[in-house]
C-alpha cells in the first residue's frame, strides 16, 4: 500500500509504513518503506535514521543517495559530501552511482560551489548518445548546474536533451531487461518529432546493464 500511495499521498503511505513497523520492525525492507515515506514527506531525521537502520539489516547502499539527501535536507552538506565518498563508486549499480551523483551535485552548490557541483555530475553516465532511465534528470541536473554558472546556451543544449531522452523512452517499446534508447540529437521539427522518437526507441543498445531498479 505504502508504494501504491507514495506518489498520491506521501502522508499515508508512511502511515502504512509505520503500520508495518509496529509488527515487522526488524525487515530490512519494512524499514526501507519508512525511510522512503519519511523522505517523501520532507521528514529527514527520520528517513535518515530508518534509512541507516535498513542498511545495516540489510547490508545494502541501495539507498545512499536518499541518505545524502537526507543530510542536505537536515541542513548538513559537509556531512552529505562525506557519507556519499564512504561506499566506493565503482561497488553501486549504475542507476544508483547516479542518483548519488546528483544529491553529491546538489550539496556542492548547498556550501556555494557550482564548479565542484558539476564535475559531480561528470560521470560516464552522463551519455548525450542514448537514452537510460535515469538520463533525464542526470540531464536536467546537469542544465540547472550550467545555468547556475552562467553557460545559458550549453545549459539549453541538455534541457533539450532531457527532452529528446524523455520522449525516446515514453514511446519506446523497450524489451524486458533493457533500459536504453539511441537519442536523436537534432532539433526536430513538431511533425517529424514523434515519428523521429519511434524510430529512436525502437533501435534499443542491447549492449547497456540492466537498471538495478
Amino acid at each position: 500500500m505504502a508504494g501504491r500511495l507514495i506518489d498520491d499521498d506521501a502522508a499515508l503511505a508512511h502511515r502504512h509504513a509505520l503500520a508495518a513497523a509496529r509488527r515487522a520492525g526488524r525487515i530490512a525492507v519494512v524499514r526501507e518503506t519508512v525511510g522512503v515515506t519519511a523522505y517523501a514527506m520532507g521528514e529527514f531525521e527520520l528517513a535518515l535514521r530508518e534509512l541507516r537502520t535498513y542498511r545495516r539489516l540489510s547490508g545494502k547502499d541501495d539507498q545512499l543517495p536518499l541518505m545524502v539527501d537526507s543530510e542536505r535536507g537536515i541542513g548538513r552538506p559537509e556531512k552529505a559530501l562525506e557519507l556519499g565518498r564512504s561506499v566506493p563508486r565503482a561497488t553501486l549499480d549504475p542507476a544508483v552511482q547516479v542518483a548519488l551523483a546528483i544529491a553529491m551535485s546538489g550539496a556542492r552548490l548547498d556550501l556555494e560551489q557550482p564548479e565542484a557541483a558539476l564535475t559531480e555530475l561528470q560521470i560516464p553516465q552522463l551519455d548525450p548518445e542514448r537514452a537510460f532511465s535515469w538520463s533525464p534528470a542526470l540531464f536536467d541536473a546537469y542544465a540547472t548546474v550550467l545555468e547556475d554558472l552562467g553557460r545559458d546556451d550549453e545549459a539549453e543544449q541538455w534541457w533539450q536533451r532531457s527532452d529528446r531522452a524523455t520522449i525516446a523512452l515514453e514511446r519506446a517499446a523497450i524489451p524486458e531487461g533493457e533500459d536504453t534508447v539511441e537519442i536523436i540529437e537534432e532539433l526536430l521539427d513538431d511533425d517529424a518529432s514523434e515519428q523521429a522518437a519511434a524510430e529512436a526507441g525502437a533501435e534499443t543498445d542491447t549492449d547497456a546493464e540492466p537498471d538495478a531498479r
